[in-house]
């Protein structure tokens, strides 16, 4: 097999792994797994549309305030498991930024029913991001 083939194949592999996983989750559509999801150009569409209550943690490599909240996302991951959090690299997946109009990282995106429906900007510490995730399960 030439290496595009074998990148191929482990794409389609993991797009298994991650529709099995997102399709096990009892609780209404959402994936009940509390670790974040890694977004890409592959993926991210089915993620969004799949899950009923998603949020996007858009990120890079480089930025300090985006490596300060991670600990946070992961939390809060935990705490909403029936929220899905997925990363997005904003570097590696430049048009899906564009498309939302990310200019600022880390930037958070929500989701409901596969309608953005809020956002937010800035490293911001978990007691004024849990108000977000309240109101996005209770919206």
């Amino acid at each position: 097999m030439n290496e595009d083939s074998d990148l191929d194949e482990i794409r389609e592999k993991k797009m298994e792994e991650m529709k099995e996983k997102l399709g096990s989750g009892g609780n209404g559509g959402n994936s009940s797994q509390s670790d974040p999801i890694k977004l890409n150009s592959s993926n991210f569409e089915t993620v969004i549309n799949e899950n009923n209550l998603v949020v996007v943690d858009a990120w890079a490599e480089w930025c300090g305030p985006c490596k300060m909240m991670d600990p946070v996302i992961e939390e809060l991951a935990e705490e909403y498991s029936d929220i899905s959090v997925g990363k997005l690299n904003v570097d590696d997946n430049q048009e899906i930024a564009a498309k939302f109009g990310i200019r600022s990282i880390p930037t958070l995106l929500f989701f409901k029913n596969g309608e953005l429906v809020d956002r937010s900007t800035g490293a911001l510490p978990k007691d004024q991001l849990k108000p977000k995730f309240e109101e996005l399960k209770s919206s």
